[in-house]
């Protein structure tokens, strides 16, 4: 495929467009490609880390604005809405404005909205913020991709991705750690203000380094209707999954946002066969590797995201361990995906994203059926060993199937490619999180009552069976105030065992999706337009 001719704009009195082979910059760092690379990085971290550190303010946050826990779901939930809903439009705003300006807007809007969530009195406040947080990361994050398919030459952007994926992996394990630290020592606020400093040092690195790449035939106007029912579509499938566990699979609101999601994803296929430039031209998916790593990025999130959800209540609730000491112990797992990423990279590079991505998700698959057989005393040795084979295993995915998406798209349409893969991973993790939580609930509720009934413990009236079963989801053993000691050790006995039980049927699942995820894998191939970035001519 011919490669695109793309305009460099550096703006008055900046210094002169890097040569040809773009591995060379120019006067100065602007448009340096590992400078870009860190440039993009540190913006990229704040949304990363802000989709778990926030977790482990929850409590804090309730306790200081008196929030209900359907209230605190939604600190979290409105973020990853907001995120979703957007990505691919704000990956069209990039292309169309150039990814430099929209980076950096979404830097500064991201970093206001992080501190006006920790000037915030009110709960209602707070949610707010959040979604414009969601908002203003989903215009960073496509762009930061945008900005490395531009700059890098075809034989160096593998490694670039591998960092990339290094940085998001990181951030996303690493999240609780710090939040845990920030909160424990200083206040929930901090989680929040920890991301001022972050973005002013991104927006005076990006202002210096960053240099906008655009493509000659980049989009010059708007599919309005286009955004309208694929934005529709994606918030009325989101909602349904966030709102899926608290409605329940079984009941018509959840179906019914389904299938006007379904409907409204038609209409919009329908739409942009129509319309001159549409908003995702659906050529893109006639190329079988970039829809085989569209799916891949959604497996490979709903067997993550969905596992190491059960994974933190497992080590805080089961084990006991403070949210510090449970962040630490999936250090192996971020230490994995840190030295793994960008080997990764070099694999894909010079053996292609084939046989690196079955081999990743085989990895994944067997840590997730590994973690299958944790038990309530299994020791930290073992637990570690099974979280950095999940490490190990996703390091390369992050890396290939990132690649394989935005490698195999136009370059002109490398923003959209970018929003396509977050929302992928978006939409993987809200799947995983709740297809994995029915399989969990299911569970629960068919083996709590026999063994409840087998340790000889008191009948519970139906009322006290829902709080129970809501309790032991989450590792919680259901004791009452004033419960004999041995009673309390008997309830909390049968409250872990059967979370356990629960835990290992749906950490089967989530490996039974790893497994088809290495058959997605063998239908993708090098990017065909990764030489349509840095590696060509320049006007």
């Amino acid at each position: 495929m011919t490669s695109q001719t793309t305009i460099d704009k550096a703006g008055p009195g900046d210094p002169a467009p890097p040569a040809p082979s773009g591995a060379t910059p120019g006067r100065g760092l602007r448009g340096h490609p590992w400078f870009t690379l860190i440039t993009v990085a540190v913006g990229v971290m704040m949304v990363a880390l802000d989709g778990t550190i926030v977790a482990i303010a929850n409590p804090a946050i309730a306790s200081d604005l008196g929030a209900t826990f359907a209230e605190v779901q939604w600190i979290t939930n409105a973020y990853f809405l907001a995120l979703a809903v957007a990505l691919i439009t704000a990956g069209k705003l990039g292309d169309r404005f150039g990814h430099r300006q929209t980076f950096l807007i979404g830097v500064v809007g991201f970093a206001a909205a992080s501190g006006a969530i920790g000037l915030s009195d009110s709960i209602a406040l707070v949610i707010t913020f959040r979604v414009l947080q969601g908002l203003f990361g989903a215009l960073l994050m496509p762009a930061a991709l945008g900005l490395l398919r531009a700059t890098f030459p075809a034989e160096k952007l593998n490694m670039a991705i591998g960092i990339w994926g290094m940085v998001i992996g990181a951030s996303t394990a690493g999240g609780p750690i710090l939040g845990g630290v920030l909160v424990e020592h200083v206040n929930w606020q901090s989680v929040f203000f920890i991301n001022v400093p972050v973005g002013v040092l991104a927006v005076a690195l990006g202002a210096w380094i960053l240099l906008d790449h655009r493509a000659q035939n980049a989009p010059r106007s708007f599919d309005l209707l286009g955004i309208g029912l694929l934005s529709g579509a994606m918030f009325c499938l989101v909602w349904a999954l966030i709102k899926a566990p608290e409605w329940g699979w079984g009941d018509g609101k959840t179906w019914g946002f389904i299938a006007v999601s379904v409907v409204g994803f038609a209409l919009f296929a329908v739409w942009e066969t129509k319309v001159k430039e549409p908003l995702i031209p659906l050529g893109l998916f006639r190329s079988v590797p970039l829809s085989a790593g569209v799916v891949l990025m959604v497996l490979m999130a709903i067997a993550f995201m969905g596992g190491l959800f059960f994974v933190t209540f497992y080590l805080q609730n089961v084990h006991g361990m403070s949210p510090v000491d449970a962040g630490l112990h999936l250090l192996p797992l971020t230490g994995m995906m840190i030295v793994g990423s960008p080997l990764a990279g070099a694999m894909i590079t010079r053996f292609g994203p084939r046989i690196p991505l079955a081999g990743g998700m085989a990895c994944t698959a067997l840590a997730m059926y590994g973690m299958s057989t944790l038990e309530t005393d299994t020791g930290s040795g073992l637990m570690s060993l099974w979280f950095a084979l999940l490490g190990l295993g996703l390091a390369p995915v992050m890396v290939g199937a990132t690649e394989v998406i935005v490698g195999n798209a136009p370059m002109e349409l490398s923003g959209v490619a970018g929003g396509l893969q977050q929302a992928a991973m978006q939409i993987g993790g809200s799947l995983g999180t709740a297809v994995l939580g029915a399989v969990m609930a299911s569970k629960v509720d068919s083996d709590l009552a026999g063994n409840w009934k087998d340790a000889g413990l008191p009948p519970l009236t139906p009322e006290q069976t829902a709080q129970a079963n809501e309790a032991v989801q989450v590792g919680v053993a259901p004791v009452a105030e004033g419960t004999p000691p041995e009673i309390a050790a008997k309830i909390t006995d049968v409250a872990h065992d059967t979370f356990i039980s629960g835990m290992s049927m749906a950490s089967l699942t989530a490996a039974a999706v790893a497994a088809l995820a290495v058959v997605v894998a063998f239908f993708t191939k090098r990017g065909e337009n990764a030489e349509a970035g840095a590696g060509v001519g320049h006007i």
